[in-house]
This record gives C-alpha cells, sequence and structure tokens, in this order.
C-alpha cells in the first residue's frame, strides 16, 4: 500500500496525474477541486513570503539571530543588509515572477474543453515542476536590468490589475444578489413558504445595514469633530436608501419584475461593510484635550487597546486578507460566474429553488464518483468537460497577484508601507474602499436603470 502511495505522490508531482493530497486518512477528492487548491497553495505561498518582505519585525530578527548575516547578505550581493531582498521593490518583483507565472498558464489553456487534452494535463500535473517553475520566475524578477523603470511601470500595471480584480468581485456580487433573487422567486410559484423566505432574509438584510450604519454613527463619531465620518455615513446611508427606492419603482417594476428589495438589501450590506472598512482602515486623528495631552478620536475606545499589540494585529489582519482573496479568486472561478460576467444566464423557467443555490443541484453521483468509491483517491470529475474554465481561473489569480501587489505595499504609499503599519490606518486603502463602495452601488443601480435606458434590448437580470 505503501508503494502505491508513493507511486501515485510521484505522479502528482513529477507527471500528469491528479493529486489527492493524500494519506490513508485524507477522504477522496475530485481532481477539479485537487488542481484548484494546489494552486491556491503556491498563491498563498507566495502571498505569505510578500508579508514576510515587508516586515521590518522579521528583517531585525534575521539580523539579530541569524551568524553572518551581513556576510552572506554581501555574498549573494543584496546589501549590506539584504536591504534588496525587502521592502516594496522586492515585493513587486516577486508578484511580477507570480503574476508571469498565471498569464503564462492563462494562455496555455485558452480553449480547453476537457481534461484529456495534452495541455490540460499540463494545467493539472507536474507539481513539482510548477513549483519550481514558480520560484525561478519570482526569483528571476531580481535581475531584471534598469529597476527603477520597472518599477515605475510595474506600478502602473498593478493598481490597473487590482481595481480590474476589485472590479470582477463587484459585478459577481451584484449578479449573485439577482442570482438569489430569481432563483428563490422561482420557487413561488409551487411553494408560498419561498414568500416568507424572501421577506425573512430581506429583513434580516435591511437590519443587518441599518444597525451597522447606526453602530458606526455612534462609535465613528462624536458631537464634536469627526464631520469627514459623518458626512461619508450620510452619502452612504442616502445610497442604500436610494437603491432600495429605485429597485421596487414602478418603472423599473414594469421592466424586471424579478427586481426587489432582496438584492438592493445584499448590495446595502455590503455597502455598510465596506464603509465600516474603511472607517477602520482610516488613519486616526490626534488632537490636544483641555490638559494638552494627545488623544485620539473618531475611533472606538475599546479598539485601541487591541491595536497596541501590532504583532497579534498584523498576524490577524494579514489571515484575513489572505482568507478574503482566496476566498473571492475561488467562488468567482466557477462556470457559472464567468458565464455571469459574460451576460450569460439560466432561462427563468428552468430555475430550480434551493437554499444553497450557489450549488448545483445534488443528485446520483456520477460513473466517476461511483468509481472512486472503490477505486483511486483522486476522482476524475472532468473525462467530458470541464468544470471551471481554466483559462479564466487562471487570469483570476493573475489579476490577484496584482491586487496582493498593490495591497500589501499600501498602494500609492509604498515608500513608508510595511506591514506592521498596514493595520493601522492608511489614506490610500481608505479611500479605495469607498470607492470600491460608490462603484458597487453604481453597478447595482446601473442593472436597474440599463433596461429603461435601452428597451429595445433584452436583459437578463
Amino acid at each position: 500500500m505503501s508503494a502505491q502511495c508513493c507511486a501515485g505522490q510521484l505522479a502528482c508531482c513529477c507527471g500528469s496525474a491528479g493529486c489527492s493530497l493524500c494519506c490513508d486518512c485524507c477522504p477522496r477528492i475530485r481532481q477539479s477541486l485537487s488542481t484548484r487548491f494546489m494552486y491556491a497553495l503556491y498563491f498563498i505561498l507566495v502571498v505569505v513570503l510578500c508579508c514576510i518582505m515587508m516586515s521590518t519585525t522579521v528583517a531585525h530578527k534575521m539580523k539579530e539571530h541569524i551568524p553572518f548575516f551581513e556576510d552572506m547578505c554581501k555574498g549573494i550581493k543584496a546589501g549590506d543588509t539584504c536591504e534588496k531582498l525587502v521592502g516594496y521593490s522586492a515585493v513587486y518583483r516577486v508578484c511580477f515572477g507570480m503574476a508571469c507565472f498565471f498569464f503564462i498558464f492563462c494562455l496555455l489553456t485558452l480553449k480547453i474543453n476537457n481534461s484529456k487534452s495534452c495541455r490540460a494535463h499540463i494545467h493539472n500535473g507536474f507539481w513539482f515542476f510548477k513549483l519550481l517553475l514558480l520560484g525561478a520566475m519570482c526569483s528571476g524578477a531580481f535581475f531584471i536590468p534598469d529597476q527603477d523603470t520597472f518599477l515605475n511601470a510595474w506600478r502602473y500595471v498593478g493598481a490597473v490589475g487590482g481595481f480590474l480584480f476589485i472590479g470582477i468581485q463587484l459585478l459577481l456580487l451584484v449578479e449573485f444578489a439577482h442570482k438569489w433573487n430569481k432563483n428563490w422567486t422561482a420557487g413561488t410559484a409551487s411553494n408560498k413558504l419561498w414568500y416568507a423566505s424572501l421577506a425573512l432574509v430581506t429583513l434580516i438584510m435591511y437590519s443587518i445595514a441599518t444597525g451597522g450604519l447606526v453602530l458606526m454613527a455612534v462609535f465613528y463619531t462624536q458631537k464634536d469633530g469627526c464631520m469627514e465620518n459623518k458626512i461619508l455615513l450620510g452619502v452612504n446611508g442616502g445610497l442604500c436608501v436610494l437603491i432600495s427606492l429605485v429597485a421596487i419603482s414602478p418603472c423599473v417594476q414594469n421592466r424586471q419584475p424579478h427586481s426587489g428589495l432582496l438584492q438592493s438589501g445584499v448590495i446595502s450590506c455590503y455597502v455598510t461593510y465596506l464603509t465600516f472598512s474603511a472607517l477602520s482602515s482610516k488613519p486616526a486623528e490626534v488632537v490636544l484635550d483641555e490638559h494638552g495631552k494627545n488623544v485620539t478620536i473618531c475611533v472606538p475606545d475599546f479598539g485601541q487597546d487591541l491595536y497596541r499589540d501590532e504583532n497579534l494585529v498584523t498576524i490577524l489582519g494579514t489571515s484575513l486578507l489572505i482568507g478574503c482573496i482566496l476566498y473571492s479568486c475561488l467562488t468567482s472561478t466557477t462556470r457559472s460566474s464567468s458565464d455571469a460576467l459574460q451576460g450569460r444566464y439560466a432561462a427563468p423557467e428552468l430555475e430550480i429553488a434551493r437554499c444553497c443555490f450557489c450549488f448545483s443541484p445534488g443528485g446520483e453521483d456520477t460513473e466517476e464518483q461511483q468509481q472512486g468509491k472503490e477505486g483511486p483517491r483522486v476522482i476524475y470529475d472532468e473525462k467530458k468537460g470541464t468544470v471551471y474554465i481554466y483559462s479564466y481561473f487562471h487570469f483570476v489569480f493573475f489579476l490577484a497577484s496584482l491586487y496582493v501587489m498593490m495591497t500589501v505595499t499600501n498602494w500609492f504609499n509604498y515608500e513608508s508601507a510595511n506591514i506592521e503599519s498596514f493595520f493601522s490606518g492608511s489614506w490610500s486603502i481608505f479611500w479605495v474602499k469607498m470607492a470600491s463602495c460608490w462603484i458597487c452601488v453604481l453597478l447595482y443601480l446601473c442593472t436597474l436603470v440599463a433596461p429603461l435606458c435601452c428597451p429595445t434590448r433584452e436583459f437578463s437580470v
């Protein structure tokens, strides 16, 4: 049994076989899932490396505890204290290598419809060689000539890619809201309980959005001062009211009968979350009190003690950042998400109402899955067709690489950026999140107003 396991792992790492990530205690896994897991693992490794490069704490610890540190740095020509291997410029180079890695595979996997082709085998296997390739590309970026020109040009490419990544996530959020309402509304034809479900979820969404805005008004504003926070909360709260009124207006209902308060409730919740995230990312305001002491205002009192433990905040914040980006990447690379971005939706009459509508309807196991229960630990579920679009999967990770690069280096305040101060507040991050909030509202309004502006064109949402 151990010989078979070793042979399977060898085929996984060095051949075209699917990777089971396995020992006997692990459950069987679908090939499509194991492949995405491996690419996500590579992505995590590089992101963690970028966070380490941006950490001044790690740099000081290495200098203190590694013998002959300066001699080693001079030996590899990385500067007297390895300054070329840390900071924003190092992160730019490493992310350049990772972005090139995913972009090459994006081009390599274009127009693949099943897992039997040679290119599909490359996509689903050869993990050891891919790891070597990724490492070589990230390392090779440090030898690019004329570094200043490269960094200046690559910064703008990263900004465009980062904003495009945000845009895709916002588009998919709007699509998710419409899909949710359409799916549950389809169930009302056969079971009136779906009306109660729609009403309950809508009530919960608006309760969360309203409660969140009220709590932010309590903790992020004061009677005197905090005018910016008051204006932003007022504007974003007004936008939530606006999209709710537009969604149920008669002119929109005539063109889009499926439009309702559920979608606007989902968007309002997301607006509330982005507003909270932006206000939390805003640099603290310090004023002098009547005794001449520095006092931080416009932030909750209970949050000030937490930020004093920089290591805790850095570890938790970095973990949350990686988790959110991975979730966005993996949920936006499904075939349904790709179809939604291209404007292809299922016909309303084919909708089957389900609580977990994001997933395919449950049913009997496929032939490959039934064989997998008794056979190999990898279930080859893509013999008849791919579960997701390979090239689109790599393109999303390409954009995510640029988004990570810009986020970790504090967007346009890169020269003074470090991972320890990243979660304590930055104007760049604050305005990126606020802009994302307003773009999300604009995209949703466009889906409501577009059918009115173009009455001769059919819209699916």
